[in-house]
């Protein structure tokens, strides 16, 4: 809303009360807290309401603060404590961005001396006693220790200093998403916490240990944003972590309890394998190293949960391949799959590479079958897949595809006549799920039609669990860039006609093969033709 105050200043005036609200707020934007200079920013600034005057905010410098234009126009909130509440927590969104992830409840303790320290915890019959002298208070606390009916777990209840919190990226390993912003204004309009967080401590007499948040760190962490200093927690006495691990990743997934991504039930899929094996391990007498065994046998040994067990063995296949390191295309995967500033979805992934290229089954070869010779098949269908998706960012997305033009609403703009760079229109077209769904298949093809030649029995099924050459991979990196080069990616004309909206599968595939659309539409030269083209021969 409008100021009346504001609007009956002379120049003069605004100006001695910009100078004084900048003195006040010690020459930093109230919202973004970076420096103000008076004289580089003058024609740059702005002075709103702290409080909105529509939630009674009073219309006076009282009430008045000074922002940087862009801040206030950008700002995630109309109340601009709540503003700058938020764009703190785009500043740690920004830093760690740079480590090619998204936070979680750890960054936010770091940032408030959070995480420091350990407790020791005392057992007195149904009582538990601890005390929390490291930050000054040397009382001892002494809470009621509850029993579970049904799982026959003990817990007990109790607010802690955020010096003593600790996440637990293990049996959670979510980050913490986009909704924060909304349950941060929730808090801050005094709505109460409905859920308390979770966690959970390994409780030996006399020994240090860590209260581990498992569960609720979104509230958790909307609370450490709004200043609180201590938590209250549901915590967990000597827990069976694997059935914690395993409760929580049913949460997510069968149960449907909690949002999980697809890409964090991997995650968590992943651990649940890598649990299993140790256990396997360890009841078969075997040693730390000895994986003288295979996925066929981890499934026969838990009879009991043989579907779960070949669902975190394919868990952890999918999730070595988008995790790695070595995985040039996972800057370009929205995990979260709903942003629109990256151009594959984590659910375009597995519907592609994954859907194609993973043997779906459990194998019947050791887990160290052929390891150090870089044979083992399972590792050499996540390198390959993993390579595969390297040539697929070196030649269509490193230095094309620009973050800051995204995704949202391309072919609009397009159709409105704002100009686009080139490579970044071609990286957004060819990666368009349906369309990378279809030309992943012709690899697909090149890949068996090599094996074929050379006259090797081939399992479909086991295709990238086959070595590749150099010549195979010289030519999938040809036919990739021959595609790459076709006129259609750059093609404006076809912004409404080919590329407005989501098309099917179908209808991709018909333009591959006929060079025009089921409508009639030409798209294509000709039809493509694999051989010419990973010869170096199919464009016109």
């Amino acid at each position: 809303m409008a100021s009346a105050y504001l609007k009956k200043l002379s120049a003069a005036d605004r100006s001695e009360l910009v100078q004084r609200l900048w003195d006040i707020q010690q020459g930093k934007c109230f919202i973004s807290q970076k420096p103000i200079d008076l004289v580089l920013h003058k024609d740059s600034l702005d002075i709103d309401h702290i409080v909105p005057s529509k939630l009674g905010g009073r219309d006076d410098p009282s009430n008045f603060a000074l922002t940087f234009l862009s801040a206030n126009r950008s700002k995630q909130a109309s109340d601009l404590k709540l503003a700058r509440i938020l764009e703190g927590f785009k500043k740690i969104q920004e830093e760690t961005k740079k480590e090619d992830r998204n936070p979680n409840l750890n960054d936010l303790l770091q940032r408030v001396g959070g995480a420091k320290h350990q407790l020791v915890f005392t057992r007195d019959g149904d009582h538990i006693k601890f005390s929390f002298a490291e930050t000054g208070d040397s009382e001892i606390a002494q809470v009621r220790v509850y029993k579970d009916q049904l799982s026959g777990d003990e817990y007990f209840f109790s607010t802690f200093p955020l010096a003593y919190l600790h996440h637990d990226d293990v049996i959670n390993p979510r980050s913490i998403g986009g909704n924060l912003p909304k349950l941060v204004a929730e808090f801050y309009s005094s709505n109460p916490q409905l859920h308390i967080s979770l966690g959970w401590i390994d409780l030996e007499e006399g020994n240090r240990t860590n209260v581990k948040i498992f569960d609720g760190q979104h509230k958790a962490a909307a609370q450490i944003l709004l200043g609180v200093k201590e938590i209250p927690v549901r915590v967990f006495i000597n827990p069976d972590k694997n059935k914690l691990i395993d409760t929580n990743f049913k949460a997510g997934t069968t149960l449907r309890q909690v949002a999980f991504d697809k890409s964090v039930q991997r995650h968590l899929g992943n651990t649940m394998y890598k649990e299993r094996v140790e256990q396997y391990q360890l009841e078969t007498k075997r040693e730390v190293d000895d994986y003288n065994f295979s996925e066929k046998d981890l499934i026969s040994f838990f009879k009991g949960e043989s579907r779960e067990m070949k669902r975190y063995i394919l868990d952890s296949v999918r999730d070595s391949i988008t995790h790695s390191k070595e995985n040039k295309l996972k800057e370009y995967i929205d995990f979260g799959g709903r942003g629109k500033e990256k151009p594959l979805s984590y659910s375009t992934v597995e519907k592609t590479f994954f859907s194609f290229f993973i043997y779906s089954d459990a194998l019947q070869t050791n887990l160290d079958y052929k390891l150090e010779e870089g044979l083992n098949p399972r590792e050499l269908e996540k390198e390959q897949i993993r390579h595969l998706m390297n040539i697929i960012a070196d030649e269509i997305l490193i230095g094309k595809f620009d973050f800051d033009i995204g995704t949202n609403r391309i072919e609009n703009q397009i159709q409105k006549g704002e100009s686009l760079p080139m490579e970044h229109v071609r990286a957004y077209r060819m990666v368009k799920e349906e369309v990378l769904y279809n030309w992943l298949k012709y690899i697909q093809q090149i890949v068996t039609s090599y094996f074929i030649m050379q006259g090797k029995p081939l399992d479909q099924s086991k295709l990238f669990q086959n070595e590749f050459p150099d010549i195979l991979w010289s030519q999938i990196r040809r036919f990739i860039r021959e595609l790459t080069a076709l006129p259609l990616w750059v093609n404006n004309q076809l912004s409404a006609t080919v590329f407005g909206g989501k098309q099917n599968y179908s209808f991709w595939h018909e333009i591959f093969l006929k060079g025009e659309s089921s409508q009639g539409v030409k798209v294509l030269a000709k039809p493509l033709n694999i051989m010419e083209m990973i010869n170096g021969a199919g464009i016109e």
